[in-house]
């Protein structure tokens, strides 16, 4: 169950790239502009590169390297012994997070315009905290079982 759950991530994290994260709009005559995180950094690398980089490693690369990395520890491609790092990589990826409510919350605060989530912002959380979620009991998992067994998502697996 677990390596298919992974797996579902594997589609879900760029569809969450994708889809709008929230809706901005400087004035209220004036109709709001969806963001989501791709296009939020098309913006970024226009006008802060530093800024852009950190974010794409968080935003992007971070969940998705931990995503691929636990389908291969579940499909036994890769050594248990790389969850803790991969749990790292999870907990780069809620940095992420935390920045775009930050950025929600100083844009309200502001007063100048009109700011709404959107579906993206939630599919895209629920994604990160399933990552986080699946890697810890992966982790669990391997514990219990001991280093030589195999994991109970394996097929082969006599649990």
């Amino acid at each position: 169950m677990l390596r298919y759950a992974n797996l579902a991530l594997l589609v879900l994290f760029p569809v969450s790239w994708f889809a709008p994260m929230m809706r901005a709009g400087m004035l209220p005559l004036f109709g709001l502009s969806e963001i989501s995180v791709i296009s939020g950094l098309q913006s970024l690398w226009q006008s802060d590169v530093i800024l852009a980089l950190i974010v794409t490693i968080f935003a992007l690369f971070a969940p998705y390297l931990k995503t691929l990395g636990l389908a291969l520890v579940h499909f036994h491609l890769l050594d248990r012994a790389v969850l803790p790092a991969l749990h790292i990589l999870g907990k780069l990826a809620m940095a992420d997070i935390f920045l775009i409510a930050l950025y929600i919350t100083i844009l309200k605060g502001i007063g100048i315009g009109r700011i709404e989530t959107a579906w993206g912002l939630y599919l895209f959380t629920a994604c990160i905290l399933a990552s986080l979620a699946l890697s810890i009991l992966t982790a669990r998992e391997a514990r219990l079982q001991g280093r030589d067994e195999p994991l109970a998502t394996d097929p082969n697996s006599r649990h």
